[in-house]
């Protein structure tokens, strides 16, 4: 072996090292601790699919956190995308003071997640929050957000608006990259703001949608800080979120073999999903070849 590739794997030992003991070996273990029941104190006790009979037959809470997980992606990651790519747009005028109004845009999406779950425990409160102040100020009681159905659900909802700046920067970078030479024609052409938005920006845009596409629906399957943070799964599993759900059966009640068959469950959502839209993405996304 070469000492270049010796050096190599030496510098990126640390990166697999970690990679192998806290994601493969707990990899493969889940496959075969999927079906045992194991409360980490007893050795595990094989089952075969027993664990995942209860789950498909026996529990109904599964199906509850699974919709409730689904239907949180059906309506945030297009909400997201819809804001993210209009907020880009915006942000991509050649206006005064352009840069802070990014920064500004930028910053709530690296703040650490449960100081942005504290601070929004304040502004949804009902009796003291910043949201029902300001409706009282024009005469609405507003309900209580974080305790009742269905508003806790959509207050997880539009609280995801609030990390939107992340996405925003990818698709700002996006938009940079689109030929002026595209524009110029079209204004030739006698395309106005619309047109060229429609027919060149959005088309040429498609391939960072994609990305983000799939990474937002990837999180999307993995929502769990917020609810466990704010809501703890309620009001009446309202925001029983998947991942939740996993969590409580894993450290809960212990039961990693129950858990990991969840897990398993998971993966193949999110891989069938991510397969369909990479089936489908020739049709729609433009990579201007």
């Amino acid at each position: 072996m070469k000492r270049e590739t010796i050096k190599g794997y030496l510098f990126i030992s640390p990166w697999l090292i970690g990679f192998i003991i806290f994601v493969l070996i707990p990899f493969v273990a889940s496959i075969y601790l999927a079906c045992t029941k194991y409360d980490i104190v007893s050795p595990p006790v094989w089952v075969g699919a027993e664990n995942y009979r209860r789950l498909f037959f026996d529990d109904p809470v599964f199906w509850k956190s699974l919709a409730v997980t689904l239907k949180y992606a059906l309506i945030a990651v297009p909400l997201g995308t819809v804001v993210g790519v209009g907020l880009s747009l915006l942000l991509n005028l050649n206006i005064r003071g352009i840069r802070f109004y990014r920064t500004a845009f930028y910053l709530p999406s690296i703040v650490p997640m449960v100081a942005t779950c504290a601070v929004f425990s304040w502004v949804l409160n009902p009796q003291i929050g910043l949201m029902n102040s300001i409706l009282r100020l024009i005469g609405i009681e507003g309900p209580a957000w974080l305790s009742s159905e269905p508003w806790a659900f959509y207050s997880l909802v539009l609280m995801s608006l609030w990390s939107v700046g992340g996405s925003m920067v990818i698709y700002l970078a996006g938009l940079k990259n689109i030929p002026a030479s595209l524009y110029e024609a079209a204004v030739v052409d006698g395309a106005n703001a619309w047109h060229r938005t429609v027919h060149i920006t959005l088309p040429m845009l498609t391939p960072v949608i994609f990305f983000n596409l799939i990474m937002g629906t990837i999180n999307a399957f993995q929502y769990f800080a917020q609810a466990y943070i704010m809501t703890q799964g309620g009001p009446e599993d309202s925001t029983s979120f998947y991942a939740l759900y996993l969590f409580k059966r894993s450290w809960r009640y212990l039961d990693m073999g129950y858990a990991s068959a969840m897990a398993w469950i998971l993966f193949v959502i999110v891989m069938t999903i991510t397969v369909v839209l990479f089936l489908t993405h020739r049709k729609w996304v433009h990579y201007g070849g």
